[in-house]
């Protein structure tokens, strides 16, 4: 049914995407850039990169896990908290790609596979795979996490 227009393509995914977020056990979440912190921290991030990922998170979702982009002008999709693409790093429906996660796993309170994920996109490409990276953060003032 899916495959016979191609306009009817993005209102399939929409429906197969949502069909699937309320497949999910954990909740959504919009995290506060503490929590955040609090969470990078715990899943050994360095410490001199927690305001780029703070900055990455707030221009990317607004710190909210259940953000899905579906702009890309390549068809794919962005997902979770830090906004990880479809076409590269997962698969939806599956595990797949890049970190072969789930797309819909970024969907939910539990980062730790967000986090473990943009840290390999991170390894591979460096902070400038994120566009809010090179918009927002790149040689701008970061958040003040010093309150953390």
């Amino acid at each position: 049914m899916c495959r016979i227009y191609f306009k009817m393509r993005s209102v399939c995914i929409f429906i197969l995407v949502t069909t699937m977020i309320g497949m999910k056990t954990g909740e959504a979440k919009v995290f506060k850039e503490c929590e955040l912190v609090h969470q990078l921290k715990q899943y050994g991030v360095p410490e001199h990169e927690w305001s780029d990922w703070v900055c990455i998170a707030e221009g990317e979702s607004t710190f909210n896990t259940e953000a899905i982009n579906t702009e890309n002008t390549d068809g794919s999709y962005d997902y979770g908290i830090f906004q990880i693409n479809s076409m590269y790093w997962c698969k939806l429906g599956s595990e797949g790609n890049g970190c072969n996660i789930k797309c819909e796993d970024f969907l939910d309170d539990d980062i730790s596979d967000d986090i473990r994920c943009a840290r390999h996109i991170k390894e591979e490409q460096g902070f400038t795979a994120w566009v809010a990276w090179n918009n927002k953060c790149d040689g701008k003032p970061k958040p003040d996490i010093s309150k953390c």
